[in-house]
C-alpha cells in the first residue's frame, strides 16, 4: 500500500508512534524514526521495521526546538532522498488543575505538542510537496475537541493541532498534499498505564465500546490516511475513541 514511500514519524520509539512506524513498514514504507530519550527503544523499532525489508533510520530530535528540528529534517531528506509522509505524533503530558498548573508545564506541553507539529511540517513541507501526493497526519486528541479537567495545556495544544491541520490542508491542497488529524480517545500506552485505577474504570464505563483502544487501532487509520485510498480526504479530524466523544 505504501511501497516506495518514505514516512517520518515523530515520537516513534514507543506507544502509538511505534505502532504507526511498524504498520507503515509492514505496508512497504521506508521510515525515519524520530525519538527523544532512550536510543535503545528507537533502535529496537528500527530492527523490527527492517524485518519487513524496508529502510529504517533513527534520529534523536527535540521537536520543540526549531533549529534542531530543521537540521534533523535536512538530514532525513539527505538520507532518504525525499519524504512523502509526515506523522506528527510526538507528545507529552504535564497534567494539573489550571489553578495549580505552572507556567513551565503549560509552555512545555504547548512547545512539544503544538509547536513541534509546526516545526516538522514547515521543515519537511518542500520535500512533501515535491512528492506530488504528499500526506501529513497529525495526532490530536479528543481532549482537544471537548476539553478535559486537569489538562488545560494538553487540551489547548491538541485543539491547536486541529486548527493547524485545517489551515495546512487549505494551504497545501494546490500541491496535492492532504493534511488530516486523528483524535484518539483513551489508548493503552505507557502514558495511560500510570493513570489511577479509578480513572481507568471511569474511562471504560464512559466509552460506549466499554474498553480502551490499542495503538494498532490508531496505526491502521494512519496508514489509510497515508495511502492513495484517502486521496479525496483533507482537513478532516477522525475520532478513534470507541464512541467516547460522539
Amino acid at each position: 500500500m505504501l511501497k516506495g514511500k518514505t514516512a517520518v514519524i515523530t515520537g516513534a520509539s514507543t506507544g502509538i508512534g511505534k505502532a504507526i512506524a511498524l504498520e507503515m513498514a509492514e505496508n512497504g514504507a521506508n521510515i525515519a524514526i524520530i525519538y527523544i530519550g532512550d536510543e535503545n527503544l528507537a533502535v529496537d523499532v528500527k530492527k523490527q521495521a527492517e524485518h519487513f525489508g524496508v529502510k529504517a533510520e533513527v534520529y534523536e530530535c527535540d521537536v520543540s526546538d526549531f533549529e534542531i528540528s530543521k537540521a534533523i529534517c535536512e538530514k532525513i531528506v539527505a538520507d532518504f532522498g525525499s519524504v512523502d509522509i509526515l506523522v506528527n505524533n510526538a507528545g507529552i503530558i504535564r497534567d494539573n488543575l489550571l489553578l495549580r498548573m505552572s507556567e513551565s508545564d503549560f509552555d512545555a506541553v504547548i512547545s512539544v505538542n503544538l509547536k513541534g507539529v509546526f516545526n516538522l511540517t514547515k521543515h519537511l513541507s518542500r520535500s512533501i510537496m515535491r512528492s506530488g501526493c504528499g500526506r501529513i497526519i497529525n495526532i490530536s486528541s479528543v481532549s482537544g475537541m471537548m476539553g478535559n479537567p486537569g489538562q488545560a495545556n494538553y487540551s489547548a495544544a491538541k485543539a491547536g493541532v486541529i486548527g493547524l491541520t485545517k489551515t495546512t490542508a487549505k494551504e497545501f491542497a494546490s500541491k496535492n498534499v492532504t493534511c488530516n488529524a486523528i483524535a484518539p480517545g483513551f489508548v493503552v500506552t505507557d502514558m495511560t498505564a500510570n493513570l489511577p485505577q479509578a480513572v481507568k474504570d471511569y474511562a471504560d464505563n464512559s466509552i460506549p465500546l466499554k474498553r480502551m483502544g490499542t495503538p494498532e487501532e490508531i496505526a491502521g487509520v494512519v496508514v489509510f490516511l497515508a495511502s492513495d485510498k484517502s486521496s479525496y480526504i483533507t482537513g478532516e479530524v477522525i475520532r478513534v475513541d470507541g464512541g467516547m466523544c460522539m
